[in-house]
């Protein structure tokens, strides 16, 4: 059930928590606080409220090609790993849609990036949660009481309207990584939005396109464009010799377990970063070895019939990007023998990744001066000065903190529940803590 804010003298109303941002992170958050509602009594009900600055619920939609599937097991859904018994598990969104027998017979833990954002959709519908859609944060600024301590926050959004909040839960994701040299354009853009620019994108007339990154996207994306455009030449451009396949071997895995935050987290940060950077290849630039056989095949059938179109441009560089009236010039460098080649192409993908997005714009002077943040609580909690006893919770961009799963799926349940557990312990309702039980499905081990 979803908690009836309060007001302040100004008939503001005032929530426990404001969410920017409505994607998967805080929709797991609006089930977990859905969830505490249920169980608790009235007066330690949460009242929240999400702000999205699209128009409906939608997780990279740009990126939703046919066939392609998770990286991660259905199992770490939105609240499985918190609560298995949740309305909102995976399982049940397949019941609900008459698809689980299937589902089972199909014998795959990976379903297609089709379904799982079916999936979350289904649930951003289901949740009771106040949901702004179409609606973004502008500023978040610390109201200061008669004591000189900031314990509440004014919200403002892009459309004027104001909300008070004695917590914030920053969900807005992350940015486009786009290299200096490039200019977005329509034929010059970031996969992220890949399916919507090849949409707008003019007419073909070179046929031929240019792809820059190593990793699973860029993959995908070069597949893609193989298949669906029969005539045109694809040339992946990457710095390393090859393909590397993902390390997914049960023990690298374990990088991701929700036990493995508390390790890192407590770790000393040299020792932390070391295992970071030991790890990286579950994660970044690393593609699924079932696809890197397939393109790999793919090239070795086009040498067999003389007909080249799949070109590995390994151990390059894009040097240089002329756009012209009717396509893109991309000049590749070889690190190997030094050699150019220009390409005229129709279109270049940078499949180049992303970063956080950053907090300055929103929190003002009350976000941290390093980016990413260095100063992080287990519970999410950035750290601030003592003056200030709001809470600002980060969904994301704590990699350096918590480790890789902080822009990935795969801790998005148990984190909920632990910002849950956090809000209601810190939150106390005159002068005294809200109770937290063992057994409540939003508690974790942290709180315990």
């Amino acid at each position: 059930m979803s908690e009836s804010p309060e007001t302040v003298g100004t008939d503001l109303p005032v929530r426990d928590v404001v969410g920017v941002g409505f994607g998967p992170a805080n929709l797991a958050l609006a089930i977990a606080i859905e969830e505490h509602n249920a169980e608790c009594p009235p007066r330690e009900r949460i009242s929240a409220q999400f702000f999205e600055k699209q128009d409906r619920f939608g997780w990279h939609p740009g990126m939703l090609l046919d066939g392609a599937t998770m990286q991660i097991a259905f199992p770490k859904d939105l609240v499985t790993f918190r609560n298995p018994r949740s309305a909102f598990t995976f399982f049940n969104y397949l019941f609900d849609q008459g698809r689980l027998v299937d589902f089972v017979n199909h014998q795959t833990f990976f379903p297609t990036r089709h379904e799982f954002h079916d999936y979350l959709q289904w649930a951003a519908r289901r949740v009771d949660a106040d949901v702004r859609y179409g609606t973004a944060v502008e500023t978040v600024r610390g109201i200061r009481g008669d004591d000189g301590v900031i314990d509440r926050f004014e919200v403002r959004t892009a459309d004027g309207s104001t909300v008070i909040a004695r917590n914030v839960v920053m969900g807005a994701g992350l940015r486009e990584r786009i290299p200096e040299w490039a200019n977005p354009s329509a034929r010059c853009f970031h996969n992220h939005q890949f399916l919507f620019r090849l949409g707008e994108m003019p007419a073909p007339v070179h046929h031929r396109f240019v792809v820059l990154g190593a990793g699973q996207s860029a993959a995908e994306i070069v597949q893609y464009l193989h298949g669906n455009y029969p005539e045109a030449e694809v040339h992946s451009v990457f710095s390393r010799y090859g393909y590397s396949p993902a390390d997914d071997s049960p023990y690298a895995n374990r990088i991701f377990d929700p036990e493995a935050v508390d390790d890192l987290h407590g770790a000393p940060e040299a020792e932390r970063l070391r295992l970071l950077d030991v790890h990286r290849s579950t994660n970044y630039s690393v593609v699924d070895i079932e696809l890197i056989n397939e393109l790999y095949a793919t090239e070795y059938q086009e040498r067999v019939r003389g007909r080249r179109r799949l070109f590995m441009r390994r151990a390059s560089e894009i040097i240089a990007v002329d756009e012209t009236s009717d396509g893109i010039e991309v000049a590749v460098r070889s690190g190997v023998d030094g050699l150019t080649d220009t390409l005229a192409c129709d279109a270049l993908i940078l499949a180049t990744g992303f970063t956080p997005a950053p907090l300055e714009p929103l929190l003002g002077d009350l976000a941290p001066k390093t980016h990413p943040p260095r100063e992080v609580g287990r519970d999410y909690r950035l750290a601030v000065s003592p003056d200030v006893t709001a809470g600002i919770y980060l969904q994301g961009g704590t990699e350096k903190t918590h480790g890789i799963t902080s822009s990935l799926l795969s801790n998005v349940a148990v984190r909920a529940g632990e910002i849950v557990t956090s809000v209601v312990t810190r939150r106390g309702r005159n002068g005294t803590l809200a109770s937290v039980n063992a057994q409540d499905t939003y508690a974790t081990s942290e709180a315990r």
